[in-house]
């Protein structure tokens, strides 16, 4: 009885999945035409949760920024804020958008054109607790745990910013799987 019931568990789990991982819960969109040369994606997916933790809107994205995401929810989001949480939402601030870097005029296309980007500006706990990058990042013991999920997504993805970043990053934590020559940035 309680192997039928995990074999049903993960069929259940399996059917709402993205980009073959039961813990990527979402569904696939396929092609997305970008309005600007050098915007769009092939094979998108619009993740609705990752590691059991949801996102506030379903975010559109290439399948190896959602991997990244949910191993970074597993192995940092979620075991940071433990004693706070559990950790139930990701609040998404931006996702996929066909738009330069930081929308100047000019500039290079960003990653969330690409669909390799997502922007998190807060975190949900079960109690309904939410805790700010804006204002997180200004308080001792939120303060610690913001920075701890900051440094830790180094890995998971190629660039992570932050408030400490520029003025565009002040009230958000920017996650993107660009590659770089020097390593992660």
């Amino acid at each position: 009885e309680v192997e039928e019931r995990a074999l049903f568990g993960r069929k259940k789990r399996l059917k709402g999945s993205v980009c073959g991982n039961p813990d990527i819960q979402g569904e696939p969109v396929g092609k997305v035409p970008g309005k600007i040369k050098g915007c769009g994606l092939k094979d998108a997916v619009r993740v609705t949760a990752v590691s059991g933790v949801r996102l506030s809107v379903p975010a559109t994205m290439d399948c190896t920024t959602a991997e990244s995401l949910n191993r970074w929810v597993d192995r940092s989001v979620k075991p940071t804020f433990r004693r706070r949480g559990p950790v139930v939402e990701l609040n998404v601030a931006a996702h996929y958008a066909c738009r330069t870097r930081n929308n100047q005029r000019g500039a290079k296309i960003s990653e969330h054109g690409r669909g390799r980007a997502i922007d998190i500006s807060a975190f949900t706990m079960n109690d309904g607790e939410v805790i700010t990058v804006a204002e997180g990042w200004k308080r001792g013991a939120t303060r610690k745990m913001l920075r701890q999920v900051w440094k830790e997504a180094c890995g998971p993805f190629g660039t992570v910013l932050g408030p400490e970043a520029d003025r565009y990053h002040w009230n958000h934590l920017h996650l993107d799987t660009a590659r770089h020559r020097g390593g992660p940035y």
